[in-house]
């Protein structure tokens, strides 16, 4: 590094001043401590792990390369670097070298941060269904008619992976079409289906039974009333799955439908893959109370080595009556004819067709529309209309296809003043806010309340109402699904490739996938997702995630988990005892054990991995091309315990720097096997989970390591955490000048107890989520 002091004093002469100043404060304040600290192993010839840092041909380029920095401030900031056994800085000095770093080579101001740029941002499949669910009442299968969304950081809600290609466009126009002729087939009326829940069936004989899972080896008899308003002939039809085996078995048991105590349709149920199969029959009712009955008679039981199957009902619908002479319009219909039916005058209906037109846009775009937009749409609307076979519902339906294949529908634009000015910084109008805020909580469209709001300009006024009143909302299921189920992957879970027969060690794969059932993987879903929704719910501290002393389970779960006392097939909150604590927030989830494990056994490497990127913010590096599997580790039959397989690999000094990072996080897990079960042994050895952070900090076992986590590395999970959720919200990647947007909301986080609506509030008051400056050639705070 002197060799680069000499050339800073040679070249001074004509570095311009401001540069000449950088360079001393540099090497004044900041070499003498990156030569005690960091110059033994990355400086000086030293590149261990593959980061140099003086192999620059100037102090100028040095300084300019924020990339460089932006690992260097991460890694002091985690206080990853230097290691534990190495000597320390102090805090000041610590705080010295990453207070500069942000002054000096970032040019952050904390009290006016780069908001970053802004992607224009397409839907994804999420987001369009739902926006079309809420705005136009018509439930469209996206996963069925469009691709995957790619993701970025981990997220599918990232701008710039979310191209649009030809034939989604194609798709998109299709859609459209479908979109709108759904609205159409509704606007006349519809014959009323009544759905009856499978829970509402009571038992003949045990009226705590309902119908929900009916095993095929037992035999049952439920009932329920249903009154019918309207004489005329009637479509009843049951709705359910066969569940129990993912093989063909021989067991069969028959299905009975009775009315008013007969039998009016039997099906005969055996193994079946398909997830709806329908049992129906018609029949005359007359008004009054009729009573609906179920029955299930075992048939051919299963062979030995077989699964015994259930069925599980989905719904009983009473359809009718068919001949039409009774309709009802759904409440689906409003949202789009905001009055009903169409007047007779043709002067009203066409002042009627301009109001549906401007309310259905200015909900399908997001802000207000001007009136030669709507006057273009309503035109379109009365060609149709006035055409052959037209009518005023299929004009309308004709102007929503226009607009649900409009850009500005499929794509979250936002106004700019100055969109050719990079340098413009601005608030974003309240309209946008209105979208930003919606998508990020609710995956959804502004509903009218965020939009009146906007209109009156006191969205930002009342923001924090606002976000108190969408994350009360059953629409805000949606934020925990999608943010959770990415960031900690359960939407994972129940696909996951697990050979639950090799990792139990059972002979029969039947009896391997009844123990780690779909119905478990289901629930190890719902536990996480359900822990996350409570906090929201509540509004209690984010570090209940790794501490928390309750769970969500139900009897599979809880079965499998072999906790006693809970019974039933519902998810409901249970608290934890002393025995059972090591099931304490997400370490213990079955969810992040199975999508951290390798198809036949636990992977230390994935499981320190996963807690390393998603709860400490500190990933490691890609490994190194051609490394050998784990197996490679096992010396001839000697047999090897996790452990020590482990050790072995490790030894080759490529690997050991990242491996000392992340073995510790996993095997503090090998206490709980490939899907998730407790252990105490493997292949009759003790299982140690012992273990030493790279910070210092020691663990006996994953509690520990959990209260670790929350406390001496509790910055590190909340810094962790917030960026995840400014990452999803903003749809880009962070970037060093958010540093200050990330350390105020933890700062503020820390204050409030770690409440998670702090974060939540953090997250939308903050600039990147408030402001945007103009999409011209690419602006830093270094520029």
């Amino acid at each position: 590094m002197r060799n680069l002091s000499c050339l800073a004093l040679l070249l001074s002469a004509i570095f311009a001043p401001a540069a000449v100043v950088r360079a001393a404060d540099f090497e004044k304040r900041v070499v003498p401590l990156l030569e005690d600290y960091c110059y033994d192993c990355h400086g000086e010839g030293m590149k261990k792990g593959g980061f140099q840092m003086d192999k620059y041909k100037s102090v100028d380029a040095h300084l300019q390369d924020t990339e460089h920095w932006f690992t260097v401030w991460k890694h002091l900031q985690s206080q990853l670097m230097p290691p534990s056994d190495e000597a320390q800085p102090s805090a000041e000095q610590r705080n010295e070298i990453l207070r500069w770093i942000e002054k000096d080579v970032f040019k952050v101001d904390p009290n006016a941060p780069d908001p970053g740029r802004v992607t224009i941002r397409r839907l994804n499949r999420e987001e369009y269904r739902n926006t079309i669910n809420d705005v136009l009442g018509v439930k469209f299968d996206t996963n069925e008619e469009f691709p995957a969304d790619d993701t970025g950081y981990g997220f599918d809600t990232i701008g710039d992976v979310l191209s649009l290609s030809p034939l989604l466009m194609e798709k998109y126009m299709a859609a459209a079409e479908a979109i709108a002729a759904e609205i159409v087939a509704k606007s006349g009326g519809q014959i009323p289906t009544k759905y009856i829940g499978s829970d509402q069936f009571r038992g003949v004989d045990d009226p705590k039974k309902n119908a929900r899972t009916l095993r095929f080896a037992e035999p049952a008899s439920l009932v329920k009333a249903q009154a019918v308003e309207h004489p005329g002939r009637y479509r009843v039809t049951v709705e359910l799955n066969v569940q129990g085996s993912m093989e063909a078995t021989s067991h069969t048991a028959k299905l009975g439908v009775l009315v008013d105590g007969k039998e009016v349709q039997t099906a005969e149920l055996g193994w079946d893959n398909r997830r709806n199969i329908k049992v129906s029959t018609e029949l005359d009712l007359t008004p009054g109370e009729h009573q609906i009955g179920l029955t299930m008679t075992p048939g051919t039981p299963p062979q030995e080595s077989e699964n015994p199957l259930t069925a599980r009902i989905e719904n009983v619908n009473l359809h009718g009556p068919l001949d039409g002479s009774h309709v009802e319009y759904p409440g689906e219909y409003y949202r789009v004819f905001l009055d009903g039916p169409p007047p007779a005058d043709a002067e009203a209906r066409t002042a009627y067709g301009r109001k549906i037109v401007r309310h259905v846009a200015e909900r399908a775009f997001r802000r207000p529309v001007n009136d030669a937009t709507v006057e273009r749409l309503s035109v379109l609307a009365r060609e149709v209309e006035q055409g052959p076979n037209g009518s005023f519902e299929r004009g309308i339906g004709h102007a929503i296809t226009a607009m649900v294949a409009s850009p500005r529908f499929i794509f979250r634009a936002e106004a700019q003043p100055e969109p050719n000015n990079p340098g413009k910084i601005v608030p974003i109008d309240e309209f946008a806010l209105a979208s930003r805020l919606s998508y990020f909580l609710w995956s959804s469209a502004p509903d009218e309340e965020l939009l009146e709001l906007a209109r009156k300009g006191q969205l930002r006024a009342n923001l924090r109402q606002q976000v108190d009143r969408l994350l009360a909302h059953e629409r805000s299921e949606r934020f925990v699904d999608n943010f959770v189920g990415q960031w900690l992957q359960t939407r994972d879970v129940e696909g996951m490739n697990i050979d639950a027969r090799r990792v139990l060690g059972r002979r029969r794969r039947a009896e391997a996938e009844e123990i780690f059932s779909n119905r478990v993987r289901r629930a190890m879903r719902q536990e996480t997702e359900m822990l996350f929704a409570h906090l929201v719910k509540e509004n209690r501290s984010v570090f209940e995630l790794l501490t928390a002393d309750y769970t969500f389970l139900n009897e599979d779960l809880a079965r499998f988990y072999d906790i006693d006392g809970v019974k039933g097939g519902e998810m409901r909150k249970v608290p934890l005892a002393e025995d059972n604590k090591r099931r304490a927030g997400i370490l213990g989830h079955g969810s992040m054990l199975v999508v951290t494990s390798n198809p036949t056994r636990t992977s230390p490497v994935k499981r320190g991995l996963f807690l390393l990127d998603n709860l400490l913010g500190t990933p490691a590096p890609p490994a190194p091309p051609d490394v050998p599997e784990l197996e490679a580790a096992r010396r001839g039959e000697a047999k090897l315990t996790m452990r020590e397989m482990m050790e072995v690999h490790r030894a080759d000094a490529l690997c050991a720097s990242c491996h000392k990072r992340m073995d510790p996080l996993g095997l503090a897990l090998e206490s709980f096997n490939a899907i998730g079960q407790y252990r105490e042994e493997e292949d009759g050895a003790k299982i140690d989970t012992a273990g030493q952070l790279i910070t210092g900090e020691k663990f006996a076992d994953v509690r520990e390591l959990a209260a670790v986590l929350a406390t001496s590395r509790g910055d590190d999970f909340l810094r962790c955490l917030t960026e995840k959720l400014l990452v999803y919200a903003l749809g880009r990647g962070l970037e060093y000048f958010d540093t200050p947007t990330t350390a105020k909301i933890v700062e503020q986080l820390k204050k409030d107890g770690g409440a998670i609506h702090s974060l939540v509030y953090g997250v939308v008051e903050s600039a990147p989520f408030q402001k945007r400056r103009g999409d011209g050639e690419h602006f830093t705070a270094s520029n």
